[in-house]
């Protein structure tokens, strides 16, 4: 019997590929490529300079219009001052320093537009303009007029973009720069390259400084805005809580005053009717529902480490408890059921008996008197809710409210991603239909 080993062999090359070190390079290229080659030529106008800073902010609304302007002119000047150093500094004859000054100032005006074309076309220049020379300026490979434009290239490109790309331009210069020297250098007396890659690594870093302090301003100007906006958010929060303690303390003694009075009434007449009894029953009842509810939402504030009660929140199974009370307080309602009955998620369960409750409870302050129908239709998609009531009758006055009500239902339904319309029906009264979506998939993992 014979054994056959199988040996996995690595593609050529494979290794190399996963050497930090080809990755550094790849990274290399992949910078290289993407600051100077890839759009390229792209037109990037140079903004406006801003003028809300303390002292532009004095200046009259026309000159601040032309304050905006003040790159663009400081721009040209160097244009201006390159194209004079090409004309006096420059050999050839007239025509070689006309073209060579022209050639600087267009290359510098080029950076407005297009700043990474612009270096490209000042590096190229530069061995054209040591072409025209006829031997008469003494610097090489960086005559005057190449030398003025090239650093007023490399500093403007690298104010409009980023230190990568500045170190990128100063890297390429540096490498046309020792070209030169080595291959053609052989015949000149004397070669500048050392000292004009010293003047630009010194113009670069000063950009550089520029940059970092610029980042950094702008990151704490975000920073302190952040600051701000969570100290606002903090202050309005620990004025809410304040609110809701007093809220607390307030609302719970007088809740607690009115479960004990009621409590006490019917025993300070002397023979009360049973209908006395029950009404003051209802009211001590409801009283201390209000109270247990009061203190379940409103008791976190207190203290730290409070901790809430874990009775049940109501759903929609509860509802038989509550149109009861409501009856008892003088309001007719009728409840309908459509649909097949079925547990839904528990935030959709509290939700639709908050907004019953809530809508019931408009009825009886605002439509005293009235008869109301509760609509429950339990649909393939969610839940559908309609309240309904005519409209007041009786001598009880309405009472005004303040839009609360409407609001917090509206909030829960949008918490839940549903619907709501809530509007004055034809015949006097108002109504309110909501709709609560139940995917398929949360009801199943809810059930489960």
């Amino acid at each position: 019997m014979t054994e056959t080993t199988q040996t996995q062999t690595r593609p050529p090359g494979d290794g190399l590929a996963r050497s930090p070190e080809f990755q550094l390079v790849m990274d290399a290229s992949r910078g290289l490529r993407q600051d100077l080659f890839d759009n390229a030529f792209a037109v990037r106008p140079l903004p406006r300079m801003r003028v809300d800073g303390p002292l532009t902010r004095l200046l009259p609304p026309r000159l601040r219009e032309w304050a905006t302007r003040t790159p663009h002119v400081l721009v040209a000047l160097a244009g201006v001052v390159s194209l004079l150093i090409s004309l006096a500094g420059n050999g050839g004859g007239d025509l070689a320093q006309l073209l060579t000054g022209m050639l600087a100032l267009g290359t510098i005006l080029l950076t407005l537009l297009r700043p990474v074309a612009a270096f490209w076309i000042s590096l190229a220049m530069t061995p054209v303009v040591a072409l025209l020379d006829d031997g008469y300026g003494s610097d090489w490979p960086w005559l005057p007029g190449a030398f003025a434009t090239h650093l007023v290239v490399l500093t403007v490109v690298a104010l409009r973009t980023r230190p990568r790309t500045a170190a990128w331009m100063w890297g390429l210069t540096a490498a046309y720069g020792l070209f030169t020297e080595v291959f053609f250098g052989s015949s000149h007396y004397y070669t500048n390259t050392m000292p004009f890659l010293f003047v630009c690594a010194l113009a670069l870093l000063v950009v550089t400084v520029w940059h970092v302090r610029h980042d950094a301003a702008r990151k704490v100007t975000a920073q302190q805005t952040v600051t701000a906006t969570e100290r606002s958010k903090r202050t309005l929060l620990e004025e809410r809580t304040t609110i809701a303690r007093e809220l607390h303390d307030v609302v719970a003694h007088h809740m607690s005053v009115v479960a004990i009075q009621a409590e006490a009434a019917p025993y300070r007449v002397e023979n009360p009717p049973p209908e006395l009894e029950y009404a003051f029953s209802v009211i001590r009842e409801n009283a201390v529902i209000a109270l247990s509810e009061l203190r379940r939402v409103l008791g976190v504030v207190r203290a730290e480490d409070y901790e809430a009660p874990d009775a049940p929140q109501p759903k929609l199974a509860d509802l038989d408890r509550l149109l009861e009370n409501v009856r008892d307080a003088g309001l007719q309602v009728d409840r309908t059921v459509t649909g097949a009955v079925r547990e839904l998620p528990q935030g959709v369960e509290l939700s639709a008996y908050r907004i019953v409750q809530e809508a019931l409870s408009n009825s009886l302050r605002h439509a005293p008197g009235a008869a109301a129908k509760v609509e429950i239709s339990y649909v393939l998609g969610g839940l559908g809710l309609r309240i309904v009531n005519g409209p007041a009758t009786g001598l009880v006055k309405p009472s005004p409210g303040a839009g609360h009500g409407i609001t917090g239902m509206r909030e829960r339904v949008s918490m839940l991603d549903g619907e709501m319309t809530a509007e004055a029906t034809d015949d006097g009264g108002y109504a309110v239909e909501v709709f609560l979506p139940v995917t398929a998939a949360v009801q199943t993992e809810d059930s489960a």
